[in-house]
Parts: structure tokens; sequence; C-alpha cells
């Protein structure tokens, strides 16, 4: 049990004092009506609304929602923690007492009684995308349970449960299926009632209303009943009125029905209600929770590939009540949407953080906070970009105009009005948007006290950037003559600079965390001025007397190497090269370098400085000819061991976390200390910005902090880059899988995208073994070159010709080999209503759209693309990319992208070579609804000639979402329980480990809420950490809640995801379910197939993963196949003669004797021995390990030749070769996280692990044929469970 934040080292009487923090118990509630009395487990923590709401979910109470609870008779406020309330105990009784309703409570109790008995029927949302929040968890855990296996005719077998594995009859060689990103469809749920809606009568009338009336109701039930109903004060009952009567007064008796609930009252009316309810119930709970739970405090991800539209699972019912939600959710009035989201930014920033509990709240409604204007500004931004919202000022140039919505101030993210003209116009005023939402998060997560920054979201929709922020008091205010706008920072470009002695404290923080140095910067009139931040940066202060900071787009330096080469200013006397010429010029000068590389360059330094200073301190000892002695250890801010850690990052390792290499002649001062604070290093964001110094002395000053960013600059292209391809090269971290992968590990080693092309060339310097990068980094550049094209198309382009301007792009470059001059149709009605609309993609055909591309990629990039680039690219991932960074969501169906003539024996669904033959989607055929569309006056309006085919047609673009980011900060809170238990549990204090690692659990959950990215990661995290502390349960538990979040949040198909299903599958298989382990690893591997293809480098150890569950339920020949797909990879991947495919050439041995191949398994180990011998010697234990085995497996295979006819002793003879597994079994690393850190704990240390060879001898592996599996099933540990969760739910399993 977790009693509070536990700190590592805390004295025992102290956390006893803590108890009270936070413990669990149980409560009574006593209720009015049936069943009168239930219990809930609740938390100390927790607040009474937490309380309120467990009542309101708790099956038996669902139609409460307007209610108050007492305890002893006296009322208790909503918003205390229970720990203050005098009295309440374990086994208290609380009571629950019925309050009136008002108007708001009215219409959010009949909005959320349509949800639960599923009358809400389906919404059509303008943010949420089609599918928003899907998760397919379900689908893959039940369908273990059916037979997987195909009929050879086509047809599928009965579905009937039988015992066979999710593996049986694997293809390796079929390609990626679209079905493999749809759910399953679903037999529609129970219907409860026929309809509930607000009735025609409504509003009450003036009379009536001060009577108690607030809203009139229309039922009708299963039964065919038509029922006015009166939403009172009191509660709700039948009235007398009809469609033409308006009587809405209570029936006479016996027809008199009334209820506080309208979920009782229905029940009253309706005889089959309460049945057809419990069946709703037990249809829902059909589904894991986490698939169903509405997200609140995160924007869903959307699939980009949906079912057709005639699917039954985006069937569109009548609902008259879908068009009253927006009055039932926000009143007659509208005013509860329009929120002072400033003020309530900065009084949330403003909240007291002394205490846990203070920061709990505080990042608790900051979170929802951030989540409520993401939404908010994202919903006006597709507003404003469709055109529905009226500018400020209609009279300026379209680019420049300014909105208004919600509270919300919207721009254009462009240069309309000439600021970034010398830095490269719209290019760079786009660029800057996006490095300032990024700059704003930054300081959020710094969370500098006393310094506020705007709510701040970009949103890409349709080619155009939005910038939608809150509004900042006094940055529209008419400044009297002489008075600057601005506080401080430049004022009007470099030419005016303003200073205010305010600001100086809180910008010092500020630039103090993010390595920026106070430096001068000069005037127009050459006046100095010295400031904390960039020039750029602005501080505000406004009308309501606090500090803000704005325009954080360069809070680093520039990236001056990368300009110096490829940016040119418009000079007739610059010379431009003639490689310079063939590239182009960079297209602006916002080119900056990341927080992350900046903080790498400075932990570098800090590194030198600490090895120097040790140098410095031996070489003095042995001048003064002194006995070099430990020193002794003193604690305090600022000082540290050499080679230790400092704010939890190593100073003296290249990775975090990683252990600290030192150099054996300074073991002797390994406890030796050094105080840091004499260490001071900073670089200058405003060196080769113009700035013009006016003294020698500030002019050599500058020249330092020149040479201090070319350094810096000078790390990234020959330290940081170069490692990032060598880690990968030799294994140390996981390969990235898509564009989103590839490009989160770039940046999180501080790499900017810019630097794809480099990475493309590296890459394909060091060979087949990084071959999966360089063929990503091509194709993320492709896919980002095809964007900006498109971008340019849709920027200016109606909305509604934007299907048609994205399927004949998609043609040009997907489609050309189908085919080479694809056409646009546009209906003529349509274009006559936009006669000033630029339909300039209609010119557009695929050889201008490949040169388009082209030189999208040299400008940008810097990367020649090969001539024959359109014909080696992978279709079916390269639409992918596209669609994520477009924000399209398209039809699965069949997308022909070559002319190639299709067989009968063509697989259903399967995508080859980016083709999806005879796809069917949810029981509907494409084919047929291609031939129903094919007659319609849509697909054709004006011939009705036959045209050549195209690959994509406008109703194939089924929607587009916009594309969101945002600045809301990380939980410093919960991140620092996280990080406390990790050094708990590595300086092995595993309980303490432990309950910080709960506590950090239940801190994500509480601040985030549940279905939340960041909760996705900590699951996964948690998992990992659980699985190494053989906590199995707990890591099954964990892993799969990993797995449905990550889904619902950052995609279906998203890296992160396919990594969750697979190490479900390893922890499954650890736990004893091995043949549910074999569904989720097949999923994954089906996933991998549409966002990689075949041959991924890390698919080998899936696919070896596999082959030992195969092998541990005995299907060995099964096993072999995949032992031998994966050697097939890795040959590819790491070359014939590698330790790695040895390793795999032994395992593969050893699968072959056991299925009875004999001489195979002999000619397999004799490879595997070869390779030991050359690349590791003949006295390597694995050398030594592979001749033995192959000297019995040459003995085994003499005898079994010779005695082919004698069964019996054959028999014998085969136990004494039998092996058992192998292949060391493992998580997968995340992106970029390192294989040990992956590993860590899980192989106990044994050196032939980490190449994978069994550690057992031959003698202990006789028994696995026979039957004896005793050793190989995991012992299981119970698990643990999580206090924090209210009804005691389990984290670890029973």
């Amino acid at each position: 049990m977790v009693d509070g934040p536990v700190l590592a080292g805390k004295p025992k009487d102290e956390t006893d004092n803590d108890q009270a923090v936070d413990s669990v118990f149980s409560l009574t509630v006593n209720l009015p009506r049936e069943p009168y009395k239930i219990q809930i487990m609740v938390s100390s923590q927790e607040q009474m609304q937490d309380v309120r709401q467990s009542v309101v979910e708790f099956p038996g109470t669902f139609q409460y929602s307007c209610f108050h609870l007492e305890h002893n008779g006296e009322r208790i406020n909503d918003y205390i923690e229970l720990s203050e309330v005098s009295g309440l105990s374990s086994g208290s009784e609380l009571t629950l007492i019925e309050d009136p309703y008002t108007e708001k409570e009215a219409r959010l109790h009949v909005v959320r009684i349509r949800e639960l008995i599923g009358a809400a029927g389906n919404r059509t949302d303008t943010l949420h995308g089609i599918s928003a929040g899907l998760s397919l968890y379900d689908a893959v855990a039940t369908s273990q349970h059916r037979n997987p296996s195909v009929l050879t005719d086509g047809q599928s077998t009965t579905g009937e449960t039988v015992d066979a594995h999710a593996m049986s009859n694997y293809d390796f060689e079929a390609l990626g299926s679209s079905t493999t990103l749809l759910p399953p469809v679903q037999p529609p749920p129970p219907k409860t009632i026929k309809s509930l809606s607000l009735s025609h009568w409504n509003p009450p009338p003036h009379y009536l209303r001060q009577k108690g009336h607030l809203l009139y109701l229309q039922v009708t039930t299963n039964e065919g009943e038509q029922h006015h109903i009166t939403s009172h004060i009191t509660g709700f009952y039948v009235n007398k009125s009809a469609n033409s009567k308006f009587d809405p007064f209570p029936k006479a008796a016996p027809k008199n029905h009334a209820a506080h609930s309208l979920l009782s009252l229905i029940s009253s009316l309706s005889p089959s209600f309460v049945s057809s309810f419990t069946q709703l119930q037990e249809y829902n709970n059909q589904k894991d929770p986490l698939a169903t739970f509405q997200l609140t405090n995160t924007i869903p991800s959307n699939p980009w590939l949906v079912a057709p539209s005639t699917s039954p699972l985006y069937a569109h019912h009548s609902d008259m009540t879908r068009t009253q939600e927006n009055y039932l959710m926000s009143g007659q009035e509208h005013v509860e949407l329009l929120r002072d989201w400033n003020e309530e930014f900065q009084s949330t920033r403003e909240l007291p953080r002394e205490t846990v509990q203070e920061r709990l709240f505080r990042e608790r409604l900051t979170s929802k906070l951030f989540a409520d204007f993401n939404e908010c500004a994202a919903r006006g931004a597709l507003l404003v970009a469709r055109g529905e919202v009226a500018p400020l000022n209609p009279t300026e140039d379209r680019d420049a105009q300014i909105f208004l919505y919600n509270n919300v101030f919207f721009s254009y993210g462009v240069d309309g009005v000439g600021t970034f003209a010398a830095e490269g116009g719209d290019e760079a005023a786009r660029v800057a948007t996006g490095k300032d939402v990024k700059g704003v998060k930054a300081v959020n997560d710094l969370d500098v006290q006393g310094l506020f920054t705007p709510g701040t979201v970009v949103v890409d929709y349709l080619g155009k950037r939005l910038v939608g922020q809150s509004i900042v008091p006094g940055i529209f205010k008419q400044r009297d003559p002489g008075e600057n706008q601005i506080d401080y920072g430049g004022v009007e470009g470099k030419d005016v600079v303003a200073e205010h002695e305010d600001f100086v404290p809180v910008f010092e923080k500020l630039s103090r965390s993010l390595r920026v140095k106070k430096h001068p910067v000069w005037d127009k009139e050459g006046n100095r001025h010295d400031l904390e931040g960039s020039v750029e940066t602005k501080g505000l202060l406004g009308t309501d007397g606090r500090k803000y900071v704005l325009d954080l787009y360069r809070i680093t330096p520039l990236d001056i190497a990368w300009l110096e080469k490829h940016w040119v200013e418009r000079s007739d006397e610059v010379e431009v090269t003639a490689g310079e010429r063939g590239h182009g010029r960079y297209p602006h000068r916002m080119a900056v370098l990341r927080p992350e590389l900046v903080e790498s360059f400075w932990k570098a330094k800090l590194r030198a400085w600490v090895n120097e200073e040790l140098d410095r301190r031996r070489q003095a000892r042995k001048a003064k000819g002194e006995v070099e002695t430990n020193g002794t250890t003193t604690s305090g801010s600022g000082v540290v061991t050499a080679g230790a850690t400092t704010n939890g990052e190593n100073v003296n390792g290249k990775d975090e976390g990683a252990a600290v290499n030192q150099n054996s002649e300074r073991s002797e001062l390994e406890q030796e200390r050094i105080d840091i604070s004499d260490f001071h290093f900073a670089l200058n964001p405003d060196v080769f910005c113009g700035q013009v110094p006016q003294t020698d002395a500030e002019k050599v000053e500058w020249a330092q902090d020149e040479k201090d960013v070319r350094a810096a600059c000078d790390h990234l292209w020959s330290t940081v880059i170069p490692e990032i391809i060598r880690d990968l090269k030799e294994g140390d971290v996981g390969f990235p899988m898509d564009g989103e992968s590839l490009s989160r590990l770039m940046h999180k080693r501080g790499v900017n995208i810019r630097y794809l092309g480099r990475i493309a060339a590296l890459a394909e310097a060091q060979g087949q073994r990084v071959e999966s990068v360089r063929v990503l980094a091509i194709q993320e550049m492709i896919s980002r070159g095809f964007k900006h094209v498109a971008n340019r198309y849709l920027r200016y382009l109606p909305a509604p010709f934007a299907a048609e301007c994205v399927a004949h792009l998609l043609n040009c470059l997907l489609g050309a080999g189908l085919n080479a001059h694809p056409t646009v149709e546009i209906d003529e009605t349509l274009r006559s209503m936009y006669p000033e609309a630029d339909l300039g993609f209609e010119k557009v055909n695929p050889e201008v759209l490949k040169h388009d591309i082209e030189f999208q990629v040299r400008q940008r990039y810097r990367y020649d693309l090969d001539t024959e680039w359109t014909s080696k690219i992978r279709h079916v991932q390269l639409l992918r990319e596209i669609a994520l960074k477009l924000g399209l969501q398209l039809e699965a169906k069949e997308y022909h992208f070559l002319e190639k003539p299709t067989t009968a024996t063509d697989s259903e669904g399967i995508i080859s070579n980016g083709v999806v033959k005879n796809a069917t989607s949810n029981g509907h055929s494409t084919a047929a609804k291609k031939k129903k569309r094919s007659g319609s006056p849509t697909s054709s309006i004006a011939s009705g000639l036959s045209r050549p085919p195209t690959t994509f047609t406008a109703e194939d673009i089924m929607n587009i979402v916009p594309i969101v980011k945002d600045a809301t900060p990380k939980s410093a809170l919960a991140e620092e329980a996280l990080e406390g238990g990790r050094i708990s549990i590595m300086q092995n204090q595993k309980e303490i480990g432990q309950e910080l690692l709960l506590e950090s659990l239940s801190l994500h959950e509480q601040i985030y809420g549940i279905l939340h990215p960041e909760v996705a990661r900590v699951y996964n995290q948690l998992s990992l950490l659980y699985y190494q502390l053989e906590e199995k349960n707990a890591a099954v538990e964990l892993a799969r809640k990993a797995v449905i979040v990550s889904e619902r949040t950052i995609g279906i198909d998203s890296a992160e995801t396919v990594l969750n299903y697979l190490n479900l599958g390893l922890f499954e298989h650890a736990n004893g379910n091995t043949k549910p382990a074999l569904a989720y690893i097949k999923h994954a591997l089906e996933l991998w197939k549409v966002v990689y293809g075949p041959g991924h480098p890390d698919s080998i150890t899936t696919i070896n993963n596999a082959a030992v569950m195969l092998q541990h339920i005995k299907e060995f020949h099964e096993s072999r196949l995949w032992f031998e797909a994966s050697l097939t990879v890795c040959e590819k991947t790491y070359g014939r003669q590698s330790i790695h495919t040895a390793t795999l050439l032994f395992q593969l041995a050893q699968a072959l004797a056991l299925d009875n191949d004999s001489k195979g398994a002999v000619n397999r180990m004799r490879e595997c021995y070869n390779i030991f011998l050359n690349e590791l010697g003949a006295k390597d234990r694995n050398t030594k390990e592979a001749e033995t085995w192959l000297e019995q497996l040459t003995q085994n295979a003499v005898s079994i030749a010779k005695h082919a006819k004698d069964v019996q002793a054959r028999k014998l003879r085969r136990v004494n070769l039998t092996p058992h597994v192998t292949l060391a079994m493992r998580p997968h690393p995340q992106v970029g996280q390192s294989s040990a850190d992956a590993t860590k704990g899980a192989n106990g240390g044994d050196p032939r692990s980490s190449i994978g060879l069994d550690s057992r001898s031959i003698d202990e592996l006789m028994k696995f044929i026979e039957g004896d599996t005793s050793k190989a099933t995991p012992k299981k540990r119970p698990g643990r469970t999580n206090p924090k969760r209210r009804g005691g739910g389990s984290i670890g399993g029973s």
C-alpha cells in the first residue's frame, strides 16, 4: 500500500505521521431507493466530487446526477478533501440527498441519460474525425478464441472456438492488409427506446418558468407509445401535452408517472425498458472499459484508413436531438462556452505549490485547462479556415486578417505585415509560429514563478496554418506617445529595444534554465542594452499587472553553419556557387538549434570541465608529492562526484542513465567531489543576427560568443548526427519504424529535420546494416516535400475543391504507374460558384509533381533523389506518411498503384506493391461500391464516356482533420515520482521503488486522466519495470492498458502502439499465456507490414520471440519456419558472416533437430560454428558450445541414418539431442531507447544472453520433448493492487 509520496531515506516515524495524507478505506452510501446502500473504496487524498463521480458511475446508481452527500446530517462541500471531513473514516456512512434541479442540471441530466441508454446515436464532430479514438484491442484479444485459419478456396471457417494458435499457416510473404486497421463489424446494440428528444414546446413560457418548469421532453418507447414529459425542479413527470396541444401539467392518476430521475421515469413508462437496458449494459461490458471511456483531456487520434461510408460501423441514423445537443450542453444563451481563457491560465499558474497536495491540484487543473483550450482553439481554427468567422479587420489583406472566436485570438501563420521579409517571408513566418508554440511549451515546463505565457495552439488545416492564442490583457492597448508597446526586448524589430527592471529577475531564471547568456544588444542609435534573453523574445506588462513573455520562436541561437552554407542574402553582389544554385537557396533564415542540442552541448562542455578539473588536481598533487587519497564525501547543492549526475542527468556519460566510463588513472578519485557552481557556460542567441558591437571589449566578447555558437553547430554536425547512425548500426538503440518515430529520435538527440538529407547520406555510407534508416529518411523527405507542394495548392483553395485537389496530387505521385496522365473532373456548377478560385492543381501532372518534390527535397534537406526514385517508392507506406501529415482519412478499399493483372488466387484485402486486391470492408464489397458509384451523377458530371482509371477519386478522401500542435506542459510532480522509483530500483531499494512507481502511476492518472498519451507511456515504462521485477501479472495488466490508451490517443498503427503490442505479447508469454501472446504478436506484425513493410531490423527479435513461443507449446515445425524467417531478415540486415546470424543459426539448428531434420540441423550448426570461429576465435565460450552441439548433432545424425528402421532406438537417441529454446526473450526497446535499458534485469547478467545463446547445458535440456515443462512455466507472483483506484481495481490481477 502506498501511504503518500514516500521519499527514499525518509525516517519511518515521519512516514507514519503521513499516514493520514493518503489512506484507502471503504465508505457506505445510503440511497433513497434500491439498492438503498452501496460501498465504495476511496482515498483520503480524493475530493468529495470524486466520491460523487463514483456514485454516478456505479451500476446500481446510474440514475442519480443531481444530489449532495451528507455525513452525520451535515452537508459536505464537493471541493474539500475527504481527510478534511470531521469524523470520516473506514466504515463511515454517507447519505445521498436528492437536490432540486436547475435548468443546467436538467439539461446535463438529459444528455447523460441519452448516452447511458444508448439513445444518443452517432455524432458528426467538426474536430474529431471518423472513428476518432478507435481501439482494436478487443478485436485482437477475442480473435485468439476463433479459428484463425482460412480455407484454400478463400472461404472462412465457421469461427467456432478451437484449440489453435494465431500463427497457424502464417504467410510471411503476404503484404499488409488494409483490414488490419479496421474494427470488425459488431451486431447493433440493443435498443432501449425509440427516441428521446426535446419537445417542440420548448422553452417554457415565463409564467411556467416561475412555477419551476425547466424543459419539455418527448419520449417514444419501444412499444410505440409517445409521452410528453416536463422537467421540473422537483424531477420529471408525464404531462398532458400532445403534438398539437400544450398542457405541461401532470396527468391524472393512474397515469401520473413521476420520478426524480429521468431514467426511473422511463423505466416505469416502458415495460421492456428494464430488460433491454440490462442487455445494453451486458453488450457494453463486452468491451474493455478503457476502449469506451470518453476522452476528455486530449484530442483523440484519427486513423488514416477508415471503413467506407456504407459500412454498418458508420450507419447514419435519424436523431432529432443531435441538432439540439449544443443547446443541451451550453444553454439558450451559450454563455457557458465563453471563458476568459487568459485569466483561467494565469490564475491557475498562481495557485499555491508548496505541498504535494497543492501541486497535485494545481497540475491537475492545469492539464484539464490546457485540454479544454486546445480543443476550443482547434474548433475555432477550423471555422476560420473554412471562412465561417468574420475577420476583425476585413479591409486588410487576406493574410493579415485577424479573428476572434470563443475568446481565442486567431491569425494566419504567414508574413501578413512584412515582419519576416528579410528572414524568408511566409516560409519564415510559418516556421516561427511552430517554434513559438514549442518555446511556450518549454517555458510552461520550466514553470518560472512570476512569468506568464498566453495559451497558444498552432493548427494546420487545408494548407493553412492558424495560430490561436488567449488574449493577453493590454496587448492591444494604445500607449501614450513616447511609450513602447513592449516593455522588454525588441519593440520594432531590432531598431528600438526596451528595458524594464521588473522583467530582469524572471527572465534571468528563464535564461539560466535554457542556457541563454546575458548579453548586450544595440538599437538603431547604437545604444547598448543588456538583455537576459533574445532580442526577439519580448516581455509585456499586462494591464492585470502580470509579466508576460511573448514571441518565443528564437530561444536558441541560429544554426549558423547551416545558414552560411545554404542561405544566401538577396543581393546581386553575392556570388552563388554552382552547387548552391543547383539546390536553391534554403527557404528561410529561421534555422535555429534545438534546445536538446544546446543541452547536449552544455553537458559536453561540463564533462570537459570536470575532466580538466580532475587533471588539474591530479597534477597538483603529483607536483606536491602528496599521497593521493579519497576525499571526504560531502553533500550540498552544486557539488557533484566525478562521473556522477546532476539534476538526474549524466554529466560524464554519453547517454542519460548510462554508466559512467572512467579512466583507470582516475579510479582513485572516484569519490572526489567537484563543485560545479564554478562552471558557467551559456550561448548568446543574438549572434549572427545583425548586431554591431561598439567597443573593442564588446567586439572581443561578441567574437567569443560567435565561436561558442559555431562550436555548438560543429558538435551537431560532427558528433551528434554521426552518433545516431553509429548507435543504430551497433544496435544500441531501437530502430525507427516510420517518419514519426525517426523524427522523434532525431529531436530527442537535438537534430533538426532539415538534417534528414545528412542522415540519409550517412546511412547510405554505412551499408546494409542501416539501410532501413536510409529508406525511412528518403521516404520522410518525399512525404514532407509532397506536403509543402500540396499546401501551396490548398492554401487559397475553397474547401469544396480540397478532396479533388488531394486526390489528383496523390494520383500524380502514387498512381502514375496505373495512369500516367491523370485528369481532374470538377463539377462545372461548383466551378461556376467560385469564379475567382485558383484551380492550378488541375495543371499538375506526374512529371511536374516529381520535379516539384525533387526541388523541395534539394532545397530543404540538401539531398538529391535518385532519378528513378518514383519507381522505388513503397506506395502504402508513403501514402500513410502523407495522410498523417495532411490529416487525410482515406477509405479502406482497393487502391491499384500499378498496371498489374490480378489473378483469382489473390487474397482478400491484401496490399500488393501498394495494391489492395479484392478488398472487402466490414462485409461490403468495395468492387460493388465502385460499380454503384460509376453510374452515379457525382462520379462523372459532364461526360458519359469512360475515362482511364485512376488510383484515387475525390470520394476516397472521406475526411480531412486538423493537425494540432499545443503547448501543454508535462507534470513535474508525476515525473519526479517516476524518476525516484527508477533510481530506487537501480539502487536495489525495491520496496521503496515500487511504492514510488505506484505513486507515480496514481499521479499520472489523476493529473492527466487515464486516456492520455503521457499515461500510455508511463503504463509502458512501468510494465517494463514490473517485468524486470518478476511482477508478471502487474506487467501484463499495465501493458494491456498501454496498448489501449496508445491506440486511442497516439494511433492504432503508431510505432508506440506496435511496440506496446509486442511487449504485451512477451509479458503474456512470460505469465504462461502463450496463445494470447501469439495473437498480440501477430497483430503487431500485421501492423508492421502496413507501417514499414517487411524486413525491418527490429522484426528479427519479434519473429524470434514468436518462434520461441511456438516451441514452448510444442509447435516444432511452425517454430522452425519462424526461425528461418528470422534468419532471412538477419542475413539481409547484418550479413551472412555476422555474430547475429551465427546466433540465429544456433537456434535454427536446435529447431531443425526438434523437427526431426537432423541433416539440416548439422549443416546449420556447422555454419554457426564456422562464423563463431572466424569472428570470436576458438577459445570463445560461444565457439566451444557450438562445437559441442555440432559433435552431438553429427553423432546423432549418423546414428539415425544407420538405424532408420529401428523406431525405438531412434526415439531414445532423439532424447539425447533435445534442445530447449534458446534466443533470450527480451522486450522491445522504444525507438531511440538503449537495448540495455530495455533488457536490464531480464537476463540475470549472463554474458551469453546478450547474443541470445542458451545459458544451460545440454543435459539440462534433455527433458523438454518428454513433456517436462515444469520449469518452463514461470512462477506466478501475487499481483500488486493499486490502492489509488476506487473499487480496489487490480493492477496486477488476482
